[in-house]
Parts: structure tokens; sequence; C-alpha cells
């Protein structure tokens, strides 16, 4: 399949392969840095031989959360309040009047597209760059996946074609915020005003990201996030759900909670009697959360600061085009720190030589996201029995030729991420990740060999 490299992948990779696989100064700083030294693959020194932050981080406060629940019998959020708690702290963190912890990201949309009551015959618009969980939480409604190509240059979903591709089907547009970085809000929100189509926020990699000073997740009638154990905030797994409307928050409590209201919430009690499944969030994992929430506005400041410090040093070698921001981005959360590689610039090296190259600096890196329209799951999708007795051959062919994305598939022949544990270091850390590509950059020849 297309799709070959999603983030759980990655981090197993990388571990397995020992990193591999996958401010203020003057930002010339090519004479500064040993440009003369041999690539590693070519028997020189690593740029960066002494690794990255590993992750996640914990200390006593996280030890405390997991043997204070312990002690108290009361593991499961109908027992206990450290869950409510969490949900409280975390929607004032985000600066939303209210949050619902569940099981996972995945789980945090499906609940709310649950809540909308989605179903066969509706249709859902995504980003077509997207890990397949924005996927399949549409195609577990029975309803149609819509794919958006992508904006090449931010690696988001490019806003401008959202409205061509609005029929009288269509119910929700879920823009995803790609590796922590604010898609262009302004434009969806105006074109979900215009056609009255509700807007629903996949944040999953975006903790505390910020578009026009407002945290994302707080803009669409509701947004979710992940938890699960390569994100800012973590708990193995996990995630939640954010929202200014309150009859919205009880109805995915509903959802998440078997389809029954509680007692036991951090909000009113409501949505009794719908559809649902069990998705709830331990006290176990809020406990984690609310001591990895004690770092996560620090850890945040750093890796924007070293981004915004890559963004520019990066940009000065021929080749690589980081990711741009939109105008009304205020801060990014950097899950992903991605940008593009041109193998022209490089003698004519494939990216995974490119890759291969780079991880043999001490730089762990991958590939990405790939070309989900033309993965395997939307090929068996199309010949789904249960699709085709609900939608038509017809109408499921034309699904397919709908679905053409071809800046998404130049872009999945681009892409490089780093991972976000990497912006946790030092300025050194991030003059040794310039170094590694620009050496090789300079042995490009003797590498493509």
């Amino acid at each position: 399949m297309e799709n070959k490299m999603n983030r759980r992948r990655f981090l197993e990779t990388t571990s397995l392969l020992g990193g591999s696989l996958l401010f203020a100064p003057s930002f010339s700083i090519a004479g500064s840095l040993k440009s003369d030294v041999k690539p590693a693959r070519l028997g020189g020194a690593k740029a960066h031989p002494k690794g990255f932050q590993s992750w996640p981080i914990y200390g006593r406060s996280e030890e405390l959360a997991l043997v204070n629940t312990l002690k108290t019998g009361k593991w499961g959020r109908l027992d206990g309040n450290t869950t409510a708690t969490f949900e409280t702290e975390y929607a004032r963190m985000l600066g939303v009047k209210h949050s619902l912890g569940v099981s996972s990201g995945t789980a945090a949309l499906y609940s709310m597209l649950g809540a909308l009551n989605l179903g066969p015959g509706d249709e859902v618009i995504i980003p077509v760059y997207t890990f397949v969980a924005t996927y399949n939480v549409v195609t577990l409604n029975y309803a149609l996946p819509v794919f958006v190509d992508s904006d090449i240059e931010t690696f988001q979903i490019d806003a401008r074609k959202i409205e061509p591709a609005i029929t009288s089907q269509t119910k929700v547009i879920m823009p995803v915020h790609i590796g922590g970085l604010p898609a262009d809000l302004d434009t969806i929100l105006n074109i979900g005003k215009k056609h009255n189509i509700t807007i629903i926020e996949d944040a999953c990699q975006a903790h505390l990201a910020e578009w026009r000073g407002k945290k994302v997740g707080s803009y669409g009638l509701g947004g979710a996030f992940s938890f699960q154990s390569s994100k800012n905030l973590n708990c193995a797994e996990g995630g939640a759900i954010t929202s200014n409307n309150e009859e919205f928050i009880q109805r995915c409590y509903a959802f998440h909670n078997q389809g029954q209201g509680g007692a036991r919430t951090s909000f009113a009690v409501g949505g009794e009697g719908t559809r649902g499944v069990n998705m709830r969030l331990t006290e176990f994992q809020s406990g984690l959360l609310l001591a990895q929430m004690s770092r996560l506005e620090e850890q945040a400041r750093i890796r924007d600061k070293n981004a915004s410090y890559l963004n520019k040093a990066l940009s000065e070698i021929p080749g690589i085009t980081p990711a741009k921001l939109y105008d009304g981005v205020t801060m990014g959360a950097y899950h992903l720190y991605m940008f593009r590689y041109d193998p022209s610039h490089f003698a004519g090296m494939s990216r995974e030589k490119f890759l291969e190259a780079l991880s043999e600096e001490g730089v762990p890196c991958s590939a990405g996201y790939g070309s989900m329209n033309k993965s395997e799951y939307v090929q068996k999708l199309a010949a789904n029995k249960h699709y085709l007795k609900i939608y038509g051959e017809k109408a499921m062919k034309e699904w397919l030729e709908r679905n053409e994305c071809p800046q998404n598939d130049k872009l999945a022949e681009q892409g490089v991420w780093l991972l976000q544990y990497m912006l946790l270091g030092s300025r050194e850390d991030m003059d040794q990740i310039v170094e590694a590509i620009r050496k090789i950059q300079k042995y490009a020849k003797q590498l493509n060999k």
C-alpha cells in the first residue's frame, strides 16, 4: 500500500534500528560548521553522535500519580474523580468550556461523529495527507470520506479546494492540523459557515498549537486530541474531546459511555438512551496526564523556538524546504518537524538514500505519510459489499474518480519527518541536524553511487 509509514511504525522502526530510517544568532552558519568532514556513510564521524532526548519524559510526579490512584482502589472514571479533574484542567489550559477524556484520539473523533449521528449516505471532507484514523472513523459510520488535495507548501489540507468538494451530502468538514501546525482555519470556518456544515478539528497532533492567539480545538464544534505514546502530551493511549457547546459535549459523553449519561462527569448529565460504545479514560491515565501537563507548556516553547531556528537554517540549504506556516499561526505544536526534499539539489539522490544517509548521521527520520487516496484502504472500500449495497457500484466508481490529489502525490514523494522529542534538544543539537544535511549535500555524488 502507498501509506507505508505511520507514526507508531516510525517509532518502532527507529527504536529497533537504534534511531535509523526512517535562538538569535546569524543563520549563515556554513562557515562555522564542519562541512568538510565526510558523511558517516563514507567513513566520517556522525554529525550527531550523542542521541536525542528519550521519550516519554517522566519523574516522581508520574510515579506518585500511579501509586496514589492504585491505593484509592478507584481505577475507573465512574468510580473516581481524577478524570473529571483532568478534564477541568485540560479545558482551562486550552481555553475551552468543556473537555471529555476518552480512550484514544480515534475514539475522540469517533465519538464526535457518533454524537452528530453520522451515517450511510453522508459525506465527510478530510485531508488526503493524514493518519488512517481520520479515514477510519468516517467509514466506521458507513459514510463516505471525501479527500481534498494537500497544500504542498504547508503539508495541510488545501482549504481553497474544499468548496468544490462539497455536495448536498456533505455533513462535516474535518481538517487535520498535521504535524501540530494549524490548517487554514479562517478559510475553513468561512466555508463551513457559508454552507452550514459542521467543522470538527482533528487536533490529535496539535497540543497547544494556536491560531490567531487561540488554541486549536476551540474553533470547530469540537476538537479531538490524542495522548498516544508518541504525542507531545501522552499517557500511552488516550484522547480528549474539546468543545464550547455543552449540549454537544453531553452527547459525546453519552456516546463514549455506551449511550448513557452519568453522574461522575465534569459537566452536566445528558444523552441517555442513544447508541454508543465504551471508550472511557481510566483514572490511571488521567493521573499521568495531570503530571505530564506540568511540563507541556515549557516543552512547547522549546519546540517552537528550535523549530523556528531550523526553519531559518534549513531554508538556506538548496533543495530543503521547511513546511510553511500560514499567517494565522501564532504557535506551532511541532509534533512533527516536516520539510520537503528535492533530489535535484543532491546529485539526483533518491529520498530513500537521503533518509538512510541522514539516519547514519545520528538523525532519526522518515518519509511520513503517503497517498491515502491510492491506498489499499480506499481500493477495498470501493469494493466493500456493504458500501456497494448502500451507494451502488456507479457511485463508488465515481467516488474513486473524485479522489485524485496531484499535489499530494508530489508531497508523498518529497516529505521528510523529524519527531517532536528531537526539538527538545539544545542549540548544538539543532546545528548538528543542519550540519548532517549539509554534509550529505556536499558529498551527494559519492553517496549516490
